[in-house]
């Protein structure tokens, strides 16, 4: 394949790194006055690369010495991830703005990380996958530690830095591992040297245990997700909300692809790994928010429990299992960055944030159709019928039911059971609590008015409405693990 076909297989990645540096370029020269140009700049570099990712083209296509693949699985995911980081850097203006860390930065630093997602979700070799892996991961650290006055955000970012680092390690040396049994790094030599004998898939398991911990880092799957509550609560609120939207997204497709594509001929042993993640994902991300009182924090371990679920339509190993798992991750992108939208619109009279779950007491009496919006998206988390989130959870009791995964579907009914209790206690503050009378008015000016209009579209969503959309959904999807199978 000559060079010409290779950029224009790889269009959209091309178009966000020439973006990314006419917009560094524009912000050396301009300064921070620039940040409110430079961040509907790249929403609009979002909008043309959303062009340029539709997949009209059948099947797979590989470019760039097959070290990049262009499916309908990575159509999907890129357009979700844009969608995310979009919200992240429109969310992240009047936030800005009133803690004056309003720095050109922020936007090129997202448009980084997106760049990252992108190569990581068309990864067809290991090297790639690293590539596009450490590309996000170098952006995320700095928007983690974005506010540098704040300790809690340098605490973030340190954090996420050295266990960040220590994954990233670890799966390098999985992917050694890895070359050295198989004697490859493409996806597909990979698959096909693993049923070349016992011995070399023995070896070749030890290398996939490692890199499925640096994945599971990634998407914050327990054992690897201790960072999350720290990270969550002590990075700028617009930054929790891209770290719990399109980062998750990218890696959890990069997992589909890696485990259903590279180690496909390994699924019974890889499920059971990811079997045991999922159940403790599960349970520990509904158990840990129920004792916490700020909702950032309870948002991290909302993150937790839902990455569970996802896991189980990994389980399932199908293409059915596939479809749920992109029809969970389009829903939980909206109903996260939803919950998040109303968090940044929670703030007290001298418009400070407030955090605190005692201090929205009788919310729906003072901001009412703030406290409605919140109440939508945690009860949609929570899976409650009829709002759109239990379409969510259903899809993937169901490719587990089929795939023969009948205890890990129940297991997966009673975490949902016992997670409903923290979400249910948060409508339960915002509505029959006695007033705090800490949350008064909202953030003012035009950021203001686009979030708002955000959060309504996700709320909208979120709720019964959002079946209108399921037809469309389930046929991406499906199209989408189609390319996996």
């Amino acid at each position: 394949m000559t060079l010409q076909q290779s950029l224009a297989i790889g269009a959209p990645e091309v178009v966000l790194a020439a973006g990314a540096l006419v917009l560094l370029m524009l912000g050396v020269f301009r300064g921070n006055d620039s940040l409110t140009g430079l961040s509907w700049g790249a929403v609009i570099l979002f909008g043309l690369t959303a062009l340029t990712v539709v997949d009209d083209a059948p099947g797979r296509v590989l470019a760039w010495n097959d070290l990049y693949v262009a499916d309908s699985l990575s159509a999907y995911l890129k357009i979700l991830i844009l969608l995310g980081a979009a919200a992240s850097v429109l969310m992240a203006l009047p936030y800005l703005e009133r803690v004056k860390v309003h720095r050109f930065e922020f936007p090129v630093l997202i448009v980084l990380a997106t760049l990252g997602m992108f190569v990581m979700v068309s990864a067809n070799n290991l090297m790639a996958l690293y590539m596009g892996l450490e590309l996000m991961s170098l952006s995320a650290y700095v928007l983690a530690a974005f506010h540098r006055d704040e300790e809690r955000s340098t605490e973030a970012g340190l954090k996420y830095f050295v266990l960040g680092a220590l994954s990233s390690g670890v799966m390098l040396y999985g992917m050694s591992l890895v070359y050295g049994f198989v004697g490859s790094t493409e996806f597909t030599a990979i698959g096909a040297g693993l049923s070349a004998g016992e011995e070399r898939n023995l070896g070749a398991l030890f290398g996939l245990v490692f890199v499925i911990a640096g994945l599971a880092f990634k998407v914050s799957a327990v054992p690897f997700h201790m960072w999350t509550p720290d990270v969550y609560e002590g990075a700028p609120t617009p930054v929790a909300a891209f770290f719990a939207s399109a980062p998750k997204v990218a890696a959890m497709g990069l997992f589909l692809r890696v485990a259903l594509d590279a180690f496909s001929g390994m699924i019974a042993d890889w499920r059971q790994i990811v079997i045991f993640m999922a159940i403790a994902s599960m349970f520990l991300g509904a158990v840990g928010a129920i004792g916490q009182t700020n909702i950032k924090r309870l948002l991290a371990y909302s993150s937790i429990n839902n990455i569970g679920f996802v896991l189980i339509g990994l389980a399932a190993a199908s293409a059915a299992g596939a479809s749920a798992v992109l029809l969970y991750l389009a829903i939980y992108l909206v109903m996260t960055l939803g919950a998040f939208l109303c968090v940044l619109a929670l703030t007290d009279a001298d418009g400070r944030a407030v955090e605190t779950l005692a201090d929205l007491g009788g919310l729906a009496e003072t901001r009412p159709w703030l406290a409605t919006a919140l109440s939508i998206f945690m009860l949609s988390l929570a899976g409650l019928p009829p709002l759109f989130g239990f379409m969510a959870k259903l899809a993937v009791f169901n490719a587990a039911v089929d795939a023969g995964l009948w205890l890990l579907a129940v297991l997966g009914v009673l975490a949902s059971v016992v997670a409903a209790y923290y979400y249910l206690r948060i409508v339960k503050i915002l509505f029959f609590d006695a007033p705090a009378g800490v949350v008064v008015t909202g953030p003012a000016g035009s950021g203001a008015v686009v979030n708002r209009g955000m959060m309504v579209a996700a709320a909208a969503f979120c709720s019964p409405l959002g079946y209108l959309a399921l037809g469309p959904l389930t046929d991406a999807t499906r199209l989408a693990a189609g390319s996996l199978f």
